[in-house]
């Protein structure tokens, strides 16, 4: 297995042949959606997303259900599928699916997360086969991406949103919090004032704690005394640690703060100091399970390589850093026109990438530069 590299062929088997058990930190995939379309590029036909319950299939689901080749829980989940939704389409879609995730499994390391970015018509059943292969207990999270503006639809609500479900292999996953900046109104309700030495927005936090305190958090400091108004004075931690004010007592943090000009003095002698929080220090708001933050990409975007499903490169980005770290493996088993990849290679992460259209591997290709990548030989 070598780093950054494409591989043009059938994921399932370069999977097995080229990718030992648990060397992958973090994988994405944005399979065919069973939409029943055909998506066109500039240069051709980029790939057929229909899957048909025809004798083919009927054969590979066969096949599955009565060898070795899937672990017990994922094929009676196919049998379950196979009872449950009848000899449909849907079902050949999921029979394409479960030994590929159930591969995927295999290479992924005990710290790594699988994002599978899917759409409404599939993302419940994929749901239940990603639960029988890693387990519903490592299900994390299903995140709801806005990918489109409002539009109408024909008797129903009209469908704006993809579907991205987050696995980890163990509970000992690597997480990164992501944040995202709080927005200029938030910034302008709570930030008024102006530091005259600096000129940057704070706001006067408190500086004391509620409850009387007998050591010397609840002694005097400058004549101001936190006992006689029932509390006691407390420095936030962050700011102790973004300060580099650790080891020394609480009157000399006091001391060391109001040397740095942190200290809002009231204009009353009676008053209590309070903190100057800056807005510039803000870590951002943590982010949740809605990403409606992130538009679509538009006609004119500079990103675009006219590949008829490519997602925005800054959606890519954000999943890599909340779940990897630099110099983790990234897989796409899907890589299409190559964004997680150009993602992967701007954030100092090394990369694998698979698909089975050579025009997507050329399109991947040219987008990433042929000096930084070389197809893989498929055999």
């Amino acid at each position: 297995m070598i780093d950054n590299q494409i591989h043009e062929g059938d994921n399932l088997e370069i999977l097995g042949r080229h990718f030992p058990d648990d060397s992958v930190d973090l994988i994405y995939l944005d399979p065919p959606f069973n939409s029943n379309a055909d998506y066109q590029v500039a240069e051709g036909q980029a790939f057929t997303d229909t899957w048909r319950w025809d004798p083919q299939s009927v054969k590979i689901y066969q096949r599955l259900i009565t060898s070795e080749q899937l672990p017990d829980r994922t094929r009676h989940a196919l049998i379950a599928f196979h009872d449950l939704l009848g000899p449909s389409d849907t079902l050949a879609y999921l029979v394409m699916m479960a030994p590929r995730l159930v591969e995927l499994h295999r290479v992924l390391k005990p710290s790594g997360s699988l994002y599978l970015h899917c759409d409404p018509s599939a993302s419940h059943a994929l749901k239940l086969l990603l639960d029988a292969i890693f387990g519903p207990e490592h299900f994390q999270n299903e995140v709801i991406w806005k990918r489109t503006h409002a539009h109408g639809s024909a008797k129903r609500f009209g469908p704006v949103h993809d579907v991205i479900l987050l696995y980890s292999k163990t509970s000992d996953f690597y997480w990164n919090t992501p944040r995202i900046k709080h927005s200029a109104d938030y910034v302008d309700k709570h930030f008024k004032r102006l530091d005259p030495n600096t000129g940057r927005k704070y706001q006067a936090i408190t500086l004391t704690g509620s409850g009387v305190r007998f050591g010397e958090s609840g002694k005097p400091w400058r004549g101001i005394d936190p006992t006689s108004v029932g509390r006691h004075w407390a420095i936030p931690g962050k700011v102790i640690e973004r300060l580099k004010i650790e080891g020394k007592s609480l009157h000399e943090k006091l001391d060391a703060l109001d040397a740095l000009g942190r200290i809002d003095w009231p204009a009353k002698k009676s008053g209590t100091p309070r903190l100057k929080w800056f807005a510039d220090e803000l870590e951002g708001v943590s982010l949740s399970d809605v990403w409606g933050d992130i538009a679509p990409l538009s006609a004119k975007a500079v990103e675009r390589t006219g590949y008829p499903t490519q997602k925005p490169l800054v959606l890519l980005e954000r999943i890599i850093t909340s779940s990897s770290r630099e110099g983790d493996l990234v897989l796409d088993p899907f890589c299409g026109c190559g964004t997680t990849l150009a993602a992967a290679q701007k954030l100092g992460r090394r990369w694998i990438g698979i698909d089975v259209a050579p025009l997507a591997i050329a399109m991947t290709r040219r987008r990433l530069g042929l000096e930084m990548v070389r197809a893989a030989d498929p055999t």
